[in-house]
């Protein structure tokens, strides 16, 4: 339902959403007035809460009143807190089992020889340890466009989106347990990853994540070099032998053209970052609009960050193809209250100061919003991090909900495109998948208009709609992959934002 100052979101819900600010005594819905001054995207009680009776938004619970709460008031931490309440797992009851897919739809990418297709055509550099990022970052800036001094060194190579140098912080002083073995597997999906031709691997060559250990495990051996800089020399000569082995590369890398490919051998990674009370009524849902689109044309979307899906996973686990598949989803969850619980934190910390002042109050009502990203479509797997899955459809998979950290093991995991819904403004983007900005409110998009893609704000002012915003946005993803340039690829983000999960303490 929606009003000229609110949104109720479902008829069961005990608040509304406001659409402006709201001062005391202005008219809500059906006669209820403001008791006292509401910020945008804030919620507003419009029927009487006792303390400790469930406050419901999208029909779901998001917390517990803390005190009584009268008609009117505004509900926010100082009144509504997290409690404990059942959830029904019901595992597979909402799956759907009609989902033939039947479709032609292509989109212009790159074909590489092993079969699998790319949307941007990379030469990358990773690196085994952050003793050797340095030498990673000159080899890189060799090769970047000095537009003052008229320089382009890959003006030959149109074919060739660029050369980028993933580095990160780790790779030492660290055990060889799970730490290394998530370390060692994102690094090697994106060593794997079709959006990059060739892959040069640099290490240090002390370092607790050897170079061997990589390229032992590597599936696509052939596009992939490795140098030490011990055993090649030092940095100069190391940067020199680097330079030399990618100025080999760029012929080959440049013969790879964009062709029609399936739409179906897509795989989106989602994510929201930077969320607000808006983000679950526009921004959210409207990509999961997008989300059913890609997977009924047999395509792929990643939902993760599961601290952010923690008290909402019971809706997923109602759409789980199997019951297998949703109980390692409520084992994901179980995890993260343990890990929490050891490292004195609560997964309720999860929701950031931005979140709380844009209008977000609990993980409970955060978690909601975040899922509806997913659309409505059948989970069919659940993965670890950096995991790669052989499932079509809407795959999970477990990864922290902190932006960087969750779109490097989607990345690694297989995504070649990625959807980022912001409401606050976050400022993103990625290599080598590309990342488009979806706005949740208008007044975000004008003020950011450079780093946001598509505005959402509309659905909120009743000029458009969540089907008609999610069809555009299914659109502007098919151009991206077909080589058009998001608004972050022009600010050329994407170098700083790999980030692999670190685990563990560093010794």
């Amino acid at each position: 339902m929606s009003h000229p100052s609110v949104v109720v979101i479902n008829p069961a819900d005990s608040v509304a959403i406001a659409l402006r600010a709201i001062s005391a005594g202005d008219p809500i819905i059906d006669g209820v007035l403001a008791a006292e001054p509401v910020a945008p995207g804030h919620k507003i009680a419009i029927r009487a809460i006792r303390c400790g009776e469930p406050v419901l938004r999208y029909g779901q619970i998001i917390g517990f009143a803390s005190t009584d709460i009268s008609i009117g008031q505004h509900i926010h931490t100082h009144n509504l807190a997290m409690g404990e309440f059942d959830k029904h797992y019901a595992y597979g009851a909402d799956k759907k089992f009609d989902q033939t897919v039947k479709t032609n739809r292509k989109f212009m990418g790159f074909r590489r020889a092993d079969g699998r297709s790319a949307t941007r055509n990379y030469i990358g550099i990773l690196t085994t340890v952050n003793c050797s990022a340095h030498v990673a970052n000159a080899v890189a800036r060799t090769f970047e466009c000095h537009q003052a001094a008229g320089h382009d060194p890959l003006a030959r190579f149109p074919n060739v989106d660029g050369v980028v140098a993933l580095t990160h912080t780790t790779g030492c002083g660290m055990g060889s347990g799970k730490p290394l073995e998530i370390l060692q597997r994102t690094i090697n999906g994106y060593a794997d990853h079709p959006n990059f031709s060739h892959i040069l691997i640099l290490g240090l060559g002390c370092e607790v994540n050897q170079i061997g250990g990589l390229i032992n495990t590597a599936s696509r051996r052939d596009h992939l070099q490795a140098l030490s800089i011990q055993s090649t020399g030092g940095t100069q000569k190391t940067i020199d032998a680097a330079v030399d082995i990618v100025n080999g590369w760029l012929e080959e890398s440049n013969r790879f053209s964009r062709e029609p490919i399936p739409v179906s051998e897509l795989c989106v990674a989602l994510i929201c970052g930077g969320s607000d009370g808006y983000s679950g009524i526009s921004a959210n849902p409207a990509l999961g609009v997008a989300s059913d689109l890609l997977v009924a044309h047999g395509g792929s979307v990643i939902l993760s960050e599961t601290p952010e899906t923690y008290g909402a996973e019971h809706l997923l686990t109602r759409r789980a193809v199997s019951r297998e598949v949703g109980e390692k989803l409520v084992a994901c969850m179980r995890w993260w209250e343990d890990y929490g619980s050891t490292q004195g934190a609560s997964l309720n910390a999860n929701p950031s100061p931005g979140n709380k002042r844009g209008g977000l109050t609990t993980i409970l009502e955060k978690s909601l919003g975040a899922l509806s990203k997913g659309g409505s479509s059948n989970l069919v797997d659940v993965v670890s991090y950096a995991e790669r899955s052989d499932q079509k459809g809407l795959i999970f998979m477990d990864a922290p909900g902190y932006d960087p950290v969750q779109v490097t093991g989607q990345i690694a995991g297989g995504a070649n495109l990625v959807a980022f819904t912001t409401g606050r403004g976050s400022v993103f983007g990625s290599k080598p998948a590309p990342t488009l900005k979806l706005a949740s409110n208008t007044k975000m998009f004008e003020i950011m208009i450079d780093d946001m893609d598509i505005n959402c704000g509309g659905i909120l002012e009743g000029t458009d709609t969540i089907n008609a915003c999610g069809e555009r946005i299914f659109e502007s993803l098919v151009d991206l992959a077909s080589g058009q340039r998001s608004k972050s690829e022009r600010l050329n983000f994407g170098s700083s934002e790999f980030a692999p999960w670190i685990l563990g303490p560093v010794i």
